[in-house]
């Protein structure tokens, strides 16, 4: 029984522990935003590397959910006489739901990992060291932008998965499995609101801020050589996973309760 209180004890000193120093980072890189010279060529390098090379897997990620949306809802929908409403299921499921986190999930598994396996390899090689060393701040140098990057990118992501699944969907439904263009789209224009548009795009926000802020601090905080670099990595992309759909139970049921 003691063993037990112990090790809950040491996990919950942990989380304590990691959770003040995440924060304190945050807190740094936001203050550093505004302290010149501002280093703009580090922070388009960063959302080229967050935005334009995580296109492609975010193009194909969104087209192939629109279409199984539309396969699977029209399966269930047809059984009640309401196949027009594919459109809006699809439409409602990318912007809500689908498009804002599964573009989260796979940047993590692009762009968090290569930032965390970035960083630690230059903590465990004391190129980190060596910055603070000739005066330039390690944070506003390698986090600021990261995470800058990471929250300006991920809604502009988010708007492409949810246009690709869109399309995927019409294309499944109008080619495949002959619903009328006009009602498939004319319904989404009924159902589909602005607001559910820009909620998603808060979302992707949020887990653009979670999936940086991870990777930043376990790639900057690793230790013990390859092998440290390797656990940061890893926990970086289940930790971060994890946060992204424990923050959209929260986020979804603040915004789409009513």
């Amino acid at each position: 029984m003691t063993g037990i209180l112990e090790y809950l004890g040491r996990l919950a000193e942990g989380l304590v522990l990691h959770t003040g120093r995440m924060g304190t980072m945050l807190f740094q890189a936001f203050m550093w935003l505004f302290v010149p010279p501002f280093k703009f060529r580090n922070l388009f390098r960063q959302m080229e590397f967050v935005g334009v090379k995580s296109m492609f897997v975010v193009i194909l990620t969104g087209s192939f959910t629109g279409m199984v949306l539309a396969l699977q809802s029209y399966n269930a929908l047809r059984r009640f006489g309401a196949e027009s409403l594919v459109g809006p299921t699809v439409a409602l499921s990318m912007t809500r739901e689908l498009g804002p986190v599964l573009t989260g999930l796979m940047v993590t598994g692009r762009a968090g990992s290569a930032m965390a396996t970035e960083l630690g390899t230059m903590r465990v090689t004391e190129q980190i060291d060596a910055l603070a060393a000739m005066a330039v701040n390690p944070i506003k140098y390698l986090v600021t932008p990261r995470l800058l990057a990471g929250v300006l990118m991920l809604p502009v992501l988010t708007v492409i998965a949810d246009f690709v699944g869109i399309v995927g969907g019409y294309v499944i439904g109008v080619r495949v499995l002959n619903i009328n263009p006009g009602t498939f789209i004319g319904r989404i224009m009924d159902f589909v609101k602005v607001e559910d548009i820009f909620n998603g795009l808060i979302k992707s926000v949020f887990f653009g801020l979670i999936l940086t802020l991870v990777a930043c601090y376990n790639g900057y905080h690793a230790s013990g050589g390859a092998e440290g670099v390797g656990r940061a990595t890893t926990v970086t992309v289940v930790l971060s996973s994890v946060l992204i759909l424990v923050f959209d139970y929260f986020l979804t049921s603040i915004m789409f309760s009513s």
